[in-house]
């Protein structure tokens, strides 16, 4: 059966620690794909631009 685990984090090196933990435990074999993307959006109030890191792992259970 084919499963998917979302991680979404605020900071890139938090992202990358958080999935190396999930694919610690998962065996090569089940590996199916891993899709990543970044999103920026600015705060008006603050002018600060704020990013959104997201990955998708697909793997076999």
């Amino acid at each position: 059966m084919i499963q998917v685990k979302l991680f979404d984090r605020e900071h890139e090196k938090d992202l990358e620690k958080e999935m190396n933990g999930f694919l610690k435990g998962l065996d090569d074999q089940c590996l199916v794909d891993i899709k990543y993307n970044v999103a920026a959006m600015t705060e008006e109030e603050e002018e600060e631009q704020i990013y959104c890191f997201t990955a998708m792992i697909i793997y076999r259970a």
